[in-house]
């Protein structure tokens, strides 16, 4: 197996990083967020006229972050089981981290990794959401 992964079943970066690293046993994932690999579009997303974001769908969002970070943790030899420690980042804490909460628990259901959730102002893409994992490959 290569130390760098990339993939074309998770979203393209949108910077000069690949997908994941390994490093002996780890497994560091670089930044996932929702968009989707087939055509980059955001699930949730509403524009205005002007192709301004003018709300989202942070259920639609999380279950696509969630699928993104399977697909990479998938092309790295790696399963979801595998993941001990994950970032979070919300641009709005206040109004999504019930339901990002909740989702969390439902997909995350038997894995024991740690788990961080910061709220930013801003993510680099139009999105609401980002994680950033580490996964301990057997």
């Amino acid at each position: 197996m290569t130390d760098v992964v990339r993939t074309s079943s998770a979203p393209t970066p949108v910077g000069a990083y690949p997908h994941a690293r390994r490093v002996g046993q780890l497994l560091f994932l670089s930044g996932v967020g929702p968009r989707v690999p087939t055509d980059n579009s955001i699930p949730g997303n509403v524009y205005d006229a002007d192709g301004k974001v003018t709300g989202y769908d942070i259920a639609a969002q999380c279950r696509q972050v969630f699928a993104n970070v399977r697909a990479v943790l998938e092309a790295s030899g790696a399963r979801w089981e595998d993941l001990v420690d994950v970032t979070v980042y919300l641009t709005d804490m206040s109004h999504d981290f019930a339901t990002y909460n909740k989702l969390y628990a439902e997909h995350f259901a038997g894995v024991d990794a740690c788990r961080t959730t910061l709220g930013i102002t801003a993510l680099p893409t139009p999105i609401a959401i980002e994680l950033k994992c580490v996964a301990a490959l057997r």
